[in-house]
């Protein structure tokens, strides 16, 4: 079942979306080679409850972090180690919050250093897809209609691979609710957007080919050709002309455009 909120329910998951941007900017101003992200994980667990919330991550369904940090090949659900991230890393942040009771869940990521034209093209093109998906969320359109255009911008034009196995979803006071939003998939299909309902947008989309499996760990998703994956998710409210993104890349863009350790397209 598919739950509508109310204003008052949108602001709170706002707040929600809000501090994990905020806690993604905190953690981009030192993302450096050297550092562990066993120590990234840490720091966000800090930040978060400092600031009065906890991390929806940590123990759901036996997940044993606080957050998911996948590099280079791991598409999604990357354990936090002792391993120190190095020069041209391509590193994905997810991070879930429970504020007030409400989700808030998004991603962006990062490189440390400069990985090749090839590997930015398919950030950008990646950051650029999810756009694209939210251009689409408004009322009277389909979830098919978000997923197209996704799919569209990168298997269409760019020839990448875009991830089946994995969507986003609805968010609300679960981590994951109703409706599944695949990242590929025909226009006009697939549940009706209605006012008020609040997507976890997220394409995953890898440089190869769009097959993945999963560490004996359970939980690890790699791409199967070894190719680079990138992975960028906003938290979206479905409006009547123009979707609302309730997170925010402000803070985080800002970071990362200070810190000389990051490489970017801009």
């Amino acid at each position: 079942m598919m739950y509508c909120k109310t204003e008052e329910q949108i602001d709170s998951m706002r707040k929600s979306a809000l501090l994990v941007s905020n806690t993604l900017a905190m953690i981009a101003v030192d993302l450096r080679p050297g550092i562990t992200t066993l120590s990234l994980d840490q720091r966000i667990n800090t930040f978060i409850r400092d600031h009065g919330a906890i991390p929806s991550f940590l123990n759901y369904h036996g997940y044993p972090f606080h957050s998911c940090i996948s590099v280079n090949d791991v598409v999604v659900h990357g354990f936090p180690d002792k391993k120190e991230l190095k020069e041209k890393d391509v590193v994905s942040i997810d991070i879930g919050v429970i504020l007030n009771g409400w989700h808030g869940d998004h991603a962006y990521t990062f490189v440390l250093g400069d990985p090749g034209a090839a590997v930015m093209q398919l950030i950008r093109i990646t950051k650029e897809s999810l756009y694209k998906g939210i251009e689409q969320t408004i009322v009277g359109n389909r979830v098919g209609d978000i997923s197209f255009a996704i799919q569209e911008h990168t298997e269409k034009k760019h020839g990448y691979g875009v991830v089946r196995e994995l969507v986003g979803h609805g968010l609300g006071t679960s981590l994951h609710e109703d409706p599944q939003v695949p990242n590929y998939g025909k226009r006009g299909t697939g549940p009706k957007l209605k006012e008020g309902l609040v997507l976890a947008i997220e394409p995953m989309i890898n440089l190869g080919k769009k097959e993945v499996f999963t560490d004996a760990d359970g939980w690890t998703v790699r791409t199967k050709d070894g190719s680079i994956s990138a992975h960028f998710e906003h938290d979206v409210c479905v409006r009547k002309d123009k979707a609302e993104i309730l997170s925010n890349y402000q803070p985080i863009e800002a970071a990362e455009q200070k810190n000389p350790n990051l490489f970017t397209n801009d």
